[in-house]
């Protein structure tokens, strides 16, 4: 099984990037937690991060064409704004599961919104890096139950 874990903009600033909402943690340290937990799970987890619009939109249709069998994104503030990102995810065919560290429902009003809610599996927020972890494991069950 391979999973997708797409990382949005400003992401390769986390540890750097504003520790009240996002904690220390490196983008590196949490690809490798998840990584780990792909391992266990039997699932190989490929990490990919841009601050460009277009190779996000890239980067998912060729997720498509590799036939990968779930993605998992926190695409940072493209959630909120992005159709061209939206629209992309929506050609996949595998489950989607949207990722946020921080609460986006309490923070501010234009984070409450989500463009891919109405496509995605499901949406985990709030929890720090947990959330990549139990997206990951959602993942792996939807995919797993989809094949019995």
């Amino acid at each position: 099984m391979k999973v997708l874990m797409l990382h949005g903009i400003n992401h390769n600033m986390f540890g750097k990037r504003d520790p009240k909402q996002y904690g220390t943690i490196t983008l590196a340290q949490i690809d490798e937690k998840l990584v780990a937990l792909g391992k266990e799970l039997g699932t190989e987890v490929e990490s990919f991060q841009t601050n460009h619009e277009g190779e996000m939109v890239e980067r998912i249709h060729q997720g498509y064409f590799d036939g990968v069998d779930a993605v998992l994104i926190n695409a940072g503030a493209w959630t909120h704004y992005s159709y061209g990102i939206r629209d992309a995810l929506a050609i996949l065919t595998c489950p989607v599961i949207e990722v946020h560290m921080s609460n986006i429902h309490a923070r501010e009003a234009f984070r409450h919104h989500s463009c891919f809610a109405e496509i995605v599996k499901g949406q985990i927020c709030g929890i720090g890096v947990d959330a990549y972890l139990m997206a990951l494991r959602a993942a792996v069950s939807d995919v797993q139950s989809a094949k019995q």
